[in-house]
């Protein structure tokens, strides 16, 4: 019986022992773990600045392509002007063929045939004009779409510009480096057997 007695308390006293140390473990890794989340977030925000995107954006809608010059994106800079130039050229291009058309249709409502016209390709005077009042009437109708389709093209680069410098300003801030890695993980969780889907951040030093 003392024996058994014996054998009997060393187990229990192994397992109390046991069951201290994984408590313990336990309490370090929950204790431990917000310790080196928060000292990594203290790490990474402070190279954070929350209104350097507000800043882009801002001067950007000042002027174009300034945003990309603060977020040192130079070689957008070209592609900004050219696209904004392209719609400003079809619009004042659109807005001058409509008022062309516009003014000679006006002069025959007057009743006056002395538009541009009524003359041929050397200035000579034509007997009917070269144009009908319902194709001057026409031609008014496709640039005017034109125009206003040039003008929301434009408005819209014009947008995107400042989008583009606020998104790439959001961007800068994040950590691209080699050695920081985010990646997908699936572990089985050996208490419950259950699956466990997460993100891992690995950082190499």
């Amino acid at each position: 019986m003392p024996n058994k007695r014996s054998i009997a308390a060393s187990i229990c006293s192994l397992l109390f022992c046991f069951s201290v140390l994984a408590q313990d473990k336990e309490n370090q890794n929950q204790e431990g773990s917000p310790k080196i989340i928060n000292e990594e977030a203290i790490v990474f925000s402070e190279d954070i600045n929350p209104l350097s995107p507000a800043k882009a954006a801002f001067l950007s809608a000042v002027l174009p392509g300034l945003g990309q010059a603060y977020n040192k994106k130079y070689w957008k800079i070209p592609l900004v002007y050219g696209a904004l130039g392209t719609g400003i050229y079809f619009y004042i291009n659109n807005n001058k063929e409509y008022n062309r058309y516009r003014d000679a249709f006006k002069s025959r409502l007057a009743g006056f045939k002395t538009d541009e016209f009524y003359f041929g390709p050397q200035g000579e005077e034509l007997t009917t004009p070269r144009i009908t009042d319902d194709g001057l009437q026409r031609a008014q109708k496709f640039y005017r779409r034109n125009k206003e389709l040039s003008l929301l093209i434009t408005i819209g680069i014009y947008a995107l510009n400042i989008i583009d410098a606020n998104v790439d300003a959001h961007l800068l801030q994040y950590n691209v480096d080699d050695n920081l890695s985010l990646s997908p993980h699936y572990r089985i969780n050996e208490i419950d057997a259950k699956g466990n889907l997460g993100l891992t951040l690995n950082f190499k030093f």
